[in-house]
């Protein structure tokens, strides 16, 4: 269990890391059990990886043991960094937090992945942050406008509901195995746990797309404490970029609104929906102007973005049955 104060509470703050996708797809193609919304990810991932080399970085996270050391992933200074800010964070850990989060890790009898990192770190560092970068490049890049706005979106709702109901109703729907109270927070999941004091500054709250369907609560990174979680709409991320809208919805709205209310089955924006569906922004500005006015879709601003997504009122149209659907046959 996390113990907070009343000032590491208030300090407590969302981020958004295209290292922390980065390193859990790459966690995904060592072999840890993938979800069924990834598996159209990961056959993917799996051809774009047939020539990545990650020498210095895959025995580190890719290994019998359940964990792996967790200042390859510090938490972001911002809400929104670039794989280049999480990188030069990376690069920064001191020898010292390397030594340690490799010994919790691997104990006395480390990989040669981890012996050679600990005899050299600000150099072996610099190959992992190298390494990362590439399987960033390869892996997450080309999906990381759909995957971020998919995150922007969590953090929205998320603290949509902390003004609604404060850090209780926060914290118990970030997941169900979370709860908060008398100023702990606490994973349901691992009841022997010590309370563990958190970092100065709070909290470091990261939604995640491809890491585990589970809460991680990690002490031990080089910077703050973090906890993340499996953000909302996960299963739709994938599907809704590759499947049309059905041929009942394609009738009632038109091929061009059915395919973007469809896409907004995960959240995205108005030059996101463009971009991927090779209409002008004009014209996907119309489109989305006559689905919100309707009900269908719904806008959430997230800093200078909105973020549109369905509503349940969209998704019943998207997902109603054809009206033949089920007829006994000989029937009119």
């Amino acid at each position: 269990m996390v113990d907070l104060d009343v000032t590491e509470l208030a300090g407590t703050r969302f981020a958004i890391s295209p290292l922390a996708e980065t390193i859990a797809a790459l966690l995904l193609l060592g072999g840890r059990a993938a979800p069924e919304q990834h598996l159209r990810w990961l056959r993917w991932a799996q051809r774009r990886a047939e020539t990545l080399s990650l020498p210095a970085t895959w025995r580190l996270l890719v290994d019998d043991r359940p964990s792996w050391p967790e200042f390859l992933l510090p938490a972001p200074a911002g809400f929104e960094t670039t794989i280049d800010d999480d990188l030069a964070a990376l690069r920064s850990t001191t020898a010292g937090q390397v030594r340690a989060g490799l010994a919790r890790t691997f104990g006395d009898d480390p990989p040669p992945a981890a012996a050679r990192l600990a005899a050299r770190p600000a150099a072996v560092l610099r190959e992992i942050a190298a390494e990362l970068r590439t399987a960033y490049e390869r892996l997450i890049a080309p999906h990381w406008p759909r995957i971020r706005a998919l995150l922007d979106a969590d953090v929205a709702y998320r603290a949509a509901q902390l003004t609604a109901g404060g850090a209780e109703r926060l914290f118990a729907g970030l997941h169900p195995d979370l709860r908060w109270r008398e100023g702990r927070l606490t994973q349901r999941s691992r009841p022997g746990d010590r309370v563990i004091r958190p970092a100065p500054g709070g909290l470091v709250l990261m939604p995640s797309a491809l890491g585990a369907p589970f809460a991680h609560v990690r002490a031990f990174t080089s910077t703050w404490t973090t906890v993340r979680y499996p953000a909302r709409g996960v299963g739709a991320l994938w599907i809704a970029s590759a499947r049309p809208a059905a041929r009942a919805v394609v009738k009632l709205l038109g091929r061009a609104r059915a395919d973007l209310l469809e896409a907004l089955r995960s959240p995205a924006t108005g030059a996101d929906l463009a971009r991927s569906l090779g209409v002008t922004p004009s014209a996907v500005s119309q489109h989305l102007r006559v689905l919100r006015e309707t009900g269908l879709i719904a806008g959430v601003r997230s800093g200078r973005r909105v973020l549109y997504l369905t509503t349940p009122l969209g998704l019943s149209v998207l997902d109603a049955p054809h009206p033949s659907a089920g007829r006994p046959r000989g029937c009119t």
